[in-house]
């Protein structure tokens, strides 16, 4: 199915598709992408908060950095890279496993491969897997999304859902 996207914000996505339960769930996707790509100083997210770092570690993923804040936030990092993310939000726990990245012309690393984990915080079992697959295509001094692939555990099954983007134009 083809339609068109406009972002001009997180906040300000407008996706035209002739399926309405498709058009909801690309808009949804879509504006997570832009709320996780936004520029947004340290000072502006983590920096609210009190940091602190656990002793070093032997873990595979790396060490642990806590956040203090109201998600119970805590990070893995290894190779001066967040490798791991967990958080909870209301009746939601998550873990998200960077499994790959790219380094952009600005020197800055692009996930382009990770899984999320969701838990039940209640009594900590596993309720859904989802992989992400992202590639990008630079358009002037930005790299914008040319295609997302979720493959996720949904009603039994696996479900695989991709947006491939195109014609991009800076507005």
């Amino acid at each position: 199915m083809r339609g068109t996207v406009i972002v001009k914000s997180a906040q300000d996505v407008v996706v035209s598709l002739d399926d309405p339960d498709l058009q909801k769930w690309a808009t949804n996707t879509i504006a997570m992408i832009a709320v996780h790509r936004g520029p947004r100083t340290f000072d502006q997210s983590d920096g609210k908060s009190v940091l602190t770092l656990e002793p070093e570690s032997s873990h595979p993923l790396g060490q642990t950095i806590r956040i203090h804040d109201m998600l119970a936030s805590h990070y893995r990092i290894k190779d001066d890279r967040i490798i791991q993310i967990n958080r909870t939000m209301g009746p939601m726990k998550f873990t998200i496993n960077v499994e790959d990245s790219t380094l952009t012309q600005d020197g800055k690393y692009l996930t382009t491969r990770y899984t999320v984990f969701y838990f039940n915080p209640q009594d900590g079992k596993l309720t859904n897997v989802e992989s992400f697959s992202d590639t990008h295509v630079r358009i002037g001094h930005a790299d914008l999304p040319a295609s997302r692939r979720i493959i996720s555990a949904e009603n039994g099954g696996v479900a695989v859902r991709t947006l491939t983007f195109s014609n991009h134009r800076l507005l």
